[in-house]
């Protein structure tokens, strides 16, 4: 975990939207167009923007091209986490992780439970890293995006927010803790934080 200090400046990210549904088109992607505006009032990139099918091989084809862009640090993947047959979004992503975010699905049916009650534990809503760009996986609903974004999107994705953020796992030179850079940590007598 990288501590935030009080001066460390805003960072824009390139942020990519893929919605995953078998019937939207753009012209009825309230999720796709959500997300949109609220990364790019909060001042990030919307780098691009795709609809795919709910099928397991598009969409790890498209964040699979995605993760290799160096334009995206982020990944925002909306529908498919439900437990229907055409639900596949989980088990397109997860085989692609480094590491797993399940702090991130945890707290997500947590803020959605306020709103739906125990529905919460039909989403499977997941997150996770791969080669340093940040995958966040929510249901397909608007309000379910909205959930997504001002409950932990918006904060995690601001190198300002404090103790911290996911910003310095994808831009490592934003926000380097003064802890764990050697040379500059406070001698408490008690050795390095954990």
């Amino acid at each position: 975990m990288a501590h935030v200090h009080a001066d460390t400046p805003f960072a824009p990210l390139g942020i990519a939207v893929l919605t995953v549904s078998d019937t939207r088109g753009f012209d009825r992607d309230g999720s796709g167009d959500l997300l949109g505006e609220r990364l790019s009032e909060a001042g990030h990139a919307l780098v691009e923007r795709r609809i795919v099918p709910d099928d397991i091989y598009r969409i790890r084809a498209v964040v699979s091209k995605w993760i290799v862009s160096d334009d995206i640090q982020v990944i925002l993947v909306n529908g498919g986490t439900g437990f229907t047959a055409r639900d596949t979004t989980p088990e397109a992503l997860t085989p692609l992780f480094d590491r797993a975010v399940d702090g991130y699905g945890e707290l997500f049916r947590q803020l959605s439970f306020e709103s739906i009650g125990t529905s919460t534990i039909q989403s499977r809503a997941v997150a996770g890293v791969a080669n340093a760009t940040l995958i966040f996986a929510m249901p397909g609903s608007p309000k379910a995006c909205a959930t997504a974004w001002d409950g932990i999107l918006a904060d995690q994705l601001d190198a300002r927010t404090r103790p911290c953020n996911f910003v310095a796992m994808v831009m490592p030179e934003q926000s380097a803790c003064a802890s764990r850079v050697p040379g500059t940590a406070p001698d408490h007598g008690q050795g390095a934080h954990a």
